[in-house]
């Protein structure tokens, strides 16, 4: 049985007239009457009771396999459409990796960009650092990842989408926060509060190497793992912190931020996948950040 006989068993079924059904298939009305005979012989039952040469009734088992019929194309319909819409990159499914740090600027930005254009795509978010996203993606158990370069993979691609300038965050009662911009001198004898350096040693890193600038280094009295963790932190009166300036975004009651008069190493944030991984949605996924980031 192929696609074309049901085709042609259900035009004959609604017109219930081998000449009307034949026309309107845009065939002749001989072989339309040989494929239901053909269809029938598979079936080994009658599905038409033939009044006429031409004109003919549904017999019972007819009316079944008609319900049946229009089920099995619409199914098909159904599949191809889903088949379309997903080599398109309009269903599937996106496993995301992330660092906190770019939930306070781009990752919303970008999450509801996709959201409103692919709304039929799941997204699964998972908080990684980036030494985690790079062995998730190694292990294929994302699909693309927000990180901090340098990566030590450097078989993965990655794209620079945003290099942003380290701040510092203290109490607003600091002596210091009375001043538009600081020197990073001034804070030699302050207590830091910073996350251990394997969770993110690229901005670890940037932080001390900012502090040598100042011809000293940061004095760490206390360690957090999150960001929002190290500003409440400052926001308790335990020390201050140096992060990246996207950090304003996150509020904490008694903390402000302010900028150093020095130039300051880029925190740069970059998307990473591997390449060989690339799906329809990966692509359209990357076609919005780009077009956020640019």
């Amino acid at each position: 049985m192929e696609l074309r006989h049901l085709r042609y068993f259900i035009a004959v079924a609604e017109e219930l007239h081998f000449s009307r059904a034949a026309e309107r298939l845009h065939i002749a009305q001989p072989p339309l009457s040989q494929q239901i005979q053909q269809l029938e012989a598979q079936l080994g039952v009658e599905l038409f009771h033939r009044k006429t040469k031409r004109q003919v009734q549904l017999t019972e088992a007819g009316q079944v396999f008609l319900q049946e019929a229009y089920q099995l194309l619409a199914q098909l319909s159904k599949a191809i459409e889903l088949t379309q819409r997903t080599g398109r990159g309009e269903k599937g499914q996106l496993q995301i990796g992330f660092t906190s740090l770019v939930t306070y600027d781009l990752l919303p930005l970008i999450l509801r960009r996709f959201r409103e254009q692919f709304p039929e795509v799941e997204l699964i978010l998972q908080e990684l650092t980036t030494t985690q996203q790079e062995q998730a993606l190694q292990e294929r158990r994302i699909h693309v990842g927000f990180a901090h370069p340098p990566l030590e993979d450097n078989t993965l691609n990655q794209e620079c989408i945003q290099r942003e300038a380290l701040i510092v965050a203290m109490l607003e009662t600091h002596p210091l926060a009375e001043q538009e911009k600081i020197s990073v001198r001034s804070l030699v004898n302050e207590n830091f509060i910073m996350f251990p350096r394997h969770l993110g040693p690229g901005l670890y890193d940037q932080i001390v190497s900012l502090c040598q600038q100042g011809n000293f280094s940061p004095k760490v009295t206390q360690e957090a793992i999150q960001m929002q963790t190290i500003i409440g932190l400052v926001s308790a009166g335990m020390g201050i912190a140096i992060a990246p300036s996207s950090l304003q975004n996150l509020q904490r009651s008694g903390v402000v931020y302010r900028a150093f008069e020095e130039k300051t190493p880029l925190v740069e944030t970059a998307v990473v996948w591997q390449q060989e991984d690339m799906t329809p949605v990966l692509r359209e996924f990357l076609q919005v950040v780009r077009s956020i980031c640019s």
